[in-house]
């Protein structure tokens, strides 16, 4: 157990991430006091050395608009290049405007530089990823800016699957909603995750947002694709796939045997069971490993820790959330 509050604690934590850095293990995540998402929410961070893990501290501290309401942070992962560890953070105010991308960079893990405004208006779902160029993609809600900036500090343009037209779009936790709306998709989508097969092709998949929403099992309860042929200029209008998803946040990756991962909650409530699934194309995910599926005992309320009771009606009715 990395972190696990005390009355004395901030008691909502989210949005984790997970590195390896010089032998050691980092994680970053979101810690608000109470509620996700609240006025305050601030980064943490903790690395593992040979004697565990050692007490969280904030990484990234919010900071106070004009009329003395807190800003709010989310982790959004990390990056390294040549020997230096970069911690990313994204930032907008409680009325979900002026977003903007942050950076902390360190090549030990225990000093870190001053905070960075990257100037990108972006809150990122996982840390970038670099395609089979070396160019680096942020996987965010509907935005997926790119740099060449190998150090990916510099250089980023803004791109995604909103409208050209929309030049000052913001991509944060808020914008998703009204630009499904605009563009008559048939369900929400946020919070992506990158992968690229050996054809080169870029396929960013989408969380569906769509709980209490009407309309077809596949619509609601799978993974949606936008795809890139030209390196993550541009992207093909967002369709749902047959990879189900329990309106969870879910990864893709790759390991180091080249076969393609995926780590999701593809069925069930509640989030449970957490299930890894892996394709040899990328395509494909014909192989399923159920890494957890105990049950967590919620030690303190919040907002968005979900409605146990509607799902515990809906398990003991044989009702299925998603299949």
């Amino acid at each position: 157990m990395l972190f696990e509050p005390r009355e004395t604690d901030w008691k909502y934590a989210h949005h984790q991430s997970i590195t390896a850095f010089k032998g050691e293990l980092f994680a970053i995540w979101s810690s608000s006091q109470r509620d996700e998402d609240s006025p305050g929410q601030r980064v943490m961070y903790a690395y593992r050395n040979e004697k565990g893990w050692i007490q969280p501290r904030i990484l990234f501290q919010p900071d106070i608009e004009p009329d003395g309401r807190l800003r709010v942070l989310t982790a959004a992962g990390f990056h390294q290049h040549n020997g230096t560890l970069v911690a990313y953070a994204g930032d907008y105010s409680i009325d979900r405007k002026s977003t903007r991308l942050l950076a902390r960079t360190s090549t030990d893990g225990r000093r870190w530089s001053e905070v960075r405004d990257l100037h990108v208006p972006v809150c990122p779902n996982h840390g970038p990823q670099a395609t089979a160029t070396g160019r680096l993609i942020i996987a965010g809600n509907t935005a997926f800016p790119y740099t060449d900036d190998p150090s990916g500090l510099t250089g980023w343009r803004m791109t995604g699957i909103y409208p050209s037209s929309m030049k000052t779009f913001q991509d944060n936790p808020s914008t998703f909603w009204d630009l499904a709306k605009q563009m008559k998709w048939r369900g929400n989508v946020c919070e992506a995750s990158l992968h690229q097969t050996d054809d080169k092709a870029l396929h960013m998949l989408l969380r569906a947002a769509n709980i209490g929403l009407p309309g077809p099992a596949k619509e609601l309860w799978s993974l949606w694709e936008t795809s890139s042929t030209d390196n993550g200029v541009t992207w093909s209008a967002p369709r749902p796939t047959d990879f189900s998803n329990t309106d969870a946040k879910f990864h893709f990756g790759r390991l180091p045997d080249g076969r393609f991962y995926c780590a999701n909650n593809p069925i069930g409530i509640d989030r449970i069971p957490l299930v890894l699934s892996t394709s040899r194309d990328g395509v494909n995910f014909d192989r399923h490993f159920i890494l957890g599926e105990q049950r967590y005992v919620r030690r303190f309320e919040g907002g968005s820790k979900g409605k146990h009771s509607l799902r515990q009606e809906a398990r003991e009715r044989g009702m299925s959330m998603g299949s």
